[in-house]
């Protein structure tokens, strides 16, 4: 198993991409949202691209990074053409949010105007991007290491699981700039996280894994330090997950801010979670 800069980076791209087109059809998020993913991501994978390139090829991965990052560009592109339509629910909630301010006030609230006869953006088009990454990934995880079903499983989990938390996080920090919008995009998230979460732990620990360190098969050069600190990131973001689901039980909009904060922690031990572990496993 093998810490390379490039594959990496195009997990984090591709794992956030297609969690963004989990969020994005729903219909709910506003197209800032989809713009910010498309922008963050697609920056990523031309990073991956011009790293791969540089340092450890791949051409497949390669390719695919370059490719995934000019449909970002493109899919962006249709987006902001299409901008003036909004988004369906989006629409329906500011229409209904005005309608009953005027009705208690008496006053006509000047709301945000859409054009209804305008074509709106259809988020298949974000799907686009995470599948061309799909192939990149299987070439940069076959190039890993062995076994190849392993080196493979670990990597297309992993990029689920760091997109997904990455996003729940830029999900939670939404809802300043969208009141009204509903809980359940974010709840969608993080009931994702915790499915993920036990199968990346899980494949990090199949020998040759992080098990092989505590046993003392594989040296992380800091008599065993390592591993401790990889399991205590693996354990804390578990811990943190659950929390913030508990968190988006209260009704208050505070609790939305707090699971925001938990989940700023949980990247960071997420990230703890991969990336000491192929640190440690890539001078097996």
């Amino acid at each position: 198993m093998n810490l390379d800069v490039a594959t990496f980076l195009l997990q984090w791209s591709v794992g956030g991409l297609a969690f963004g087109w989990v969020t994005t059809r729903r219909r709910e998020v506003s197209l800032g949202y989809g713009w910010l993913l498309r922008g963050t991501y697609g920056l990523m994978a031309l990073g991956a691209f011009v790293v791969g390139r540089r340092y450890d090829p791949v051409a497949v991965r390669d390719a695919a990074a370059l490719a995934v990052a000019v449909a970002c560009a493109v899919v962006g592109a249709v987006s902001w053409r299409r901008r003036s339509a909004g988004v369906l629910h989006q629409r329906e909630r500011v229409t209904a949010r005005s309608a009953r301010v005027e009705a208690m006030t008496g006053i006509e609230r000047a709301e945000q105007r859409f054009d209804t006869d305008a074509a709106e953006f259809p988020p298949a088009l974000d799907l686009v991007a995470p599948a061309i990454g799909l192939v990149g990934l299987l070439a940069g995880g076959v190039a890993a290491g062995d076994p190849v079903w392993l080196s493979v499983a670990r990597t297309l989990v992993g990029a689920a699981f760091l997109g997904c938390v990455s996003d729940a996080m830029l999900l939670g920090h939404w809802y300043l700039t969208q009141p009204g919008l509903p809980r359940a995009p974010l709840l969608e998230l993080v009931r994702w996280l915790l499915w993920l979460w036990p199968v990346e732990v899980a494949l990090l620990l199949v020998p040759p894994g992080m098990v092989s360190v505590f046993t003392g098969a594989v040296d992380d050069g800091y008599g065993g330090m390592l591993g401790w600190f990889w399991l205590a990131c693996a354990i804390t973001t578990g811990v943190l997950v659950v929390v913030t689901r508990m968190a988006l039980k209260e009704r208050y909009y505070s609790a939305v801010m707090a699971a925001t904060g938990l989940l700023y922690l949980a990247i960071l031990t997420a990230f703890g979670t991969d990336l000491v572990a192929r640190a440690v496993l890539s001078g097996a």
